[in-house]
C-alpha cells in the first residue's frame, strides 16, 4: 500500500468529518441529524484508516493527524467520559498504543544509550584511569564499596528515594525537551548517558565489584533505562516530525508530534516514580545480587508485558472502537 494513494482516496472523507468537528465544537446537539450521522460514520472510518495507517506507515505524521482526528471525533460521538475515567483509558490502553506506534523509535533509542554503554564498559576496563576522570564523582563508589546498605532510616531512605526521582524524571524529561532540536539533543543524551553507564560497569568489574554494581542497579534498573529510553524516543519522534514532516507543514506536524510526545512522556513519570521507590526502599538496604536482579526482571517484564498486551490491541479489535481511546 502506497501512502500517497491511501491519501487521496481518503482526504475528502477526512476532510468532511474536520469540518463537522469545527462545526459542532463541543456540542454536538446544534449540527442537523444527517450530519450527527455523517460524524458517527466518520469517526468509524477514521479509526479504521488509523488502525491501517499505525500498521502500514508507523513513522509517518500522518499517524498523529489521524490520532487527533478519531480523539476529537469520538468525544462527540460518545458520551463524554468523566476526567478519572479518560485517565483510566489512557493509561490502561492509550499510553501503550501510543508506544507500541512508535516502537522502531524505542528500538533506535535502546541502541543509542546501550551500544555506547558497551563501548564505555570495555574502555572502564581496559584504561579505568582515563574512565575515573571523566566518570562523575558520585559513581566512583563503584571502585571502593563491599555493600549496597548504605545504613539510612526510613526517612532517610525516603530522602534518597525522592532524589532519585527528581533526578530521573529530570533526565527522561530532557531526553523528551531536546526533540526540538531535530532529536541531535535527544540523541546526544542518551550517548552520554549510556556512555557513562558503560563506564562505571567497567570500574565496578575492573575492581572486583561486578556483583556489588549489580545488586545496586538490577531491582531499578530494567525499568529506569526503559523510562530514558521511551524519552528518546519520545524525543526524536520530535525530531523526526520536523525532518520528515510529510504534507504538512513542519510546525504542523511538530505541533501534531509534540502532544503525542507529551503524552508519552506523562504517562511514563509514575513508572519513574516505582523506580525510584525500588532503588531507595530495595537497592539500598543491602541485598544480594539474586533478589535485586529476580526483583528486577520482573518489574521491567510487567511494563514489557503490557506494552505488548496493551500495545497491540488495537490492531486486533478494531471492531470494539477501541482505538479511540489514543
Amino acid at each position: 500500500m502506497k501512502l500517497n494513494s491511501f491519501v487521496e482516496d481518503r482526504q475528502a472523507r477526512w476532510d468532511r468529518l474536520q469540518s463537522l468537528i469545527s462545526a459542532a465544537g463541543k456540542r454536538p446537539e446544534k449540527l442537523a441529524l444527517a450530519d450527527i450521522r455523517a460524524l458517527a460514520s466518520g469517526y468509524r472510518g477514521v479509526a479504521a484508516d488509523l488502525a491501517i495507517a499505525r500498521r502500514h506507515f508507523p513513522g509517518d505524521p500522518l499517524v498523529g493527524r489521524l490520532e487527533k482526528l478519531a480523539v476529537s471525533s469520538r468525544a462527540l460521538v460518545y458520551e463524554r467520559q468523566s476526567r478519572r475515567e479518560s485517565l483510566v483509558a489512557f493509561f490502561a490502553d492509550g499510553y501503550w498504543q501510543l508506544l507500541w506506534a512508535r516502537r522502531r523509535l524505542l528500538a533506535v533509542a535502546a541502541v543509542a544509550l546501550l551500544g555506547p554503554g558497551l563501548i564505555g564498559m570495555l574502555w572502564g576496563l581496559a584504561d579505568p584511569n582515563a574512565v575515573t576522570s571523566v566518570v562523575p564523582p558520585e559513581f566512583l563508589w563503584v571502585t571502593e564499596e563491599q555493600s549496597t546498605d548504605q545504613g539510612r532510616g526510613v526517612v532517610g531512605l525516603a530522602g534518597f528515594s525522592t532524589f532519585v526521582m527528581v533526578n530521573n524524571i529530570r533526565v527522561t524529561l530532557a531526553a523528551f525537551a531536546l526533540g526540538i532540536t531535530f532529536g541531535l539533543g535527544t540523541g546526544y543524551l542518551l550517548l552520554l548517558n549510556g556512555l557513562i553507564l558503560g563506564g562505571v560497569s567497567g570500574l565496578a568489574l575492573g575492581a572486583g565489584n561486578g556483583e556489588v554494581m549489580l545488586a545496586a542497579i538490577a531491582a531499578h534498573g530494567v525499568l529506569e533505562l526503559t523510562c530514558i529510553v521511551i524519552g528518546g524516543a519520545a524525543g526524536l519522534s520530535l525530531g523526526w516530525a520536523m525532518l520528515r514532516p510529510g504534507k504538512q507543514t513542519r510546525r504542523e506536524a511538530l505541533t501534531t508530534e509534540a502532544a503525542n510526545a507529551f503524552r508519552i512522556a506523562g504517562g511514563t513519570v509514575p513508572w519513574l516514580v516505582v523506580a525510584g521507590l525500588i532503588e531507595g526502599f530495595v537497592s539500598r538496604v543491602g541485598l544480594g545480587s539474586v533478589p535485586t536482579t529476580i526483583i528486577g526482571l520482573l518489574v521491567g517484564g510487567v511494563f514489557w508485558a503490557l506494552l505488548l498486551w496493551r500495545g497491540t490491541l488495537p490492531f486486533s479489535r478494531i471492531k470494539r472502537n477501541r482505538i479511540g481511546r489514543v
